[in-house]
């Protein structure tokens, strides 16, 4: 039937559940509704899409791992230079490594190989190829999770409550 976004009592998204046991925590009082969509599994209980917890949960931070994939998938597999969506995408450095750019999440970016070759040991500004986003570090491991339901059309109602993920089809 779908998934549920938890948010913590702040607004902060926790994670995703499923409507289940979203039902569950919120026949037991556990959790507010903040939206549903519109179908109903009992008269009076609207089938909910986001709930948020009515006391704070301390969550312990988690270090997301930067890697190949996860960059692709921050960069929505685009090339970050000309839009071209792929397989055969790399990462560019944004500041060139032999410049001194490191494999950090603000100085890597999904890159065809055509633009690759052709930004070369240069920034983006030396080469007169504008990036489409500027690289940054997801704020949590639930950013592509989201994102991931964002792009596939359902739970647009998420958006409001999810900082940092912007406009997931860019």
């Amino acid at each position: 039937m779908g998934k549920v976004l938890v948010l913590n009592a702040s607004y902060e998204p926790l994670n995703i559940t499923s409507w289940r046991r979203a039902i569950v925590l919120l026949l037991k009082g556990k959790a507010e509704q903040l939206e549903h969509n519109g179908r109903y599994i009992y008269t009076d209980l609207a089938l909910p899409t986001v709930i948020r917890l009515r006391h704070y949960v301390r969550v312990p931070y988690k270090e997301i791992p930067l890697t190949r994939r996860n960059i692709l998938d921050r960069d929505n597999h685009t090339c970050q230079y000309c839009g071209y969506v792929g397989p055969d995408l790399t990462l560019d450095h944004v500041l060139p490594r032999s410049r001194g750019g490191g494999e950090t999440w603000e100085n890597l970016v999904a890159a065809c190989v055509r633009c690759n070759v052709k930004k070369g040991n240069r920034t983006p500004k030396e080469a007169d190829m504008p990036l489409a986003r500027s690289p940054r570090k997801p704020y949590s491991s639930l950013y592509f999770e989201v994102r991931k339901h964002l792009r596939s059309g359902m739970h647009q109602e998420w958006q409001k409550y999810v900082i940092g993920i912007g406009n997931p089809s860019n």
